[in-house]
């Protein structure tokens, strides 16, 4: 058998679509695979990797619309759009600046209560109604993942509240750095 046909019946046999491959070939296509040296992902081993633990900021917005701040899935943490708007004088400053500072403390508190930090972040989003503004917030970003240097994406798109100057979303891994 091929290599590629191997990795084909493999894969047909991972996601049960080979009707026609007895389970014995899916067992002996799998047992070729691992004599290669080729390992396989399998299902959690741990019951923490099990484990899914929803956090909240406390915003209305998380009951009224059905969402979490963040997720985490044992060592993933998924953490929501996040805008500048401060929970604790439940006020939202008009300056770009002052927003994504004030992000970036509610994805520390949010990754904070998942047992992860901003040097666990390895990807990160950024949206902005004006694309413009974006090089304006570089040095307040650079000073939160200058180190970490996750991958990143802007994408230019209309938010909620006209105020809302910008909002970030991030994924995680924990002890990932």
């Amino acid at each position: 058998m091929s290599v590629f046909l191997a990795i084909a019946a493999l894969l047909a046999c991972l996601i049960g679509a080979a009707p026609r491959l007895r389970p014995d070939s899916c067992r002996a296509v799998h047992w070729r695979w691992r004599a290669a040296g080729c390992t396989l992902p399998g299902p959690p081993t741990s019951p923490a990797a099990m484990t899914r633990t929803l956090i909240s900021s406390g915003s209305s917005f998380e009951q009224e619309i059905g969402y979490s701040r963040a997720v985490a899935q044992g060592d993933w943490v998924f953490v929501s759009g996040t805008t500048g708007f401060d929970y604790t004088t439940m006020t939202l400053d008009p300056d770009i600046l002052t927003q994504t500072e004030q992000c970036l403390r509610n994805i520390e508190a949010a990754l904070a209560g998942a047992g992860a930090s901003l040097r666990d972040v390895v990807r990160v989003v950024y949206v902005l109604p004006d694309a413009k503004e974006f090089p304006r917030c570089w040095p307040v970003l650079r000073r939160y993942f200058g180190e970490v240097r996750p991958a990143a994406m802007m994408i230019q798109a209309a938010l909620l509240d006209p105020r809302m100057r910008i909002e970030i979303e991030v994924t995680a891994l924990k002890g990932g750095h």
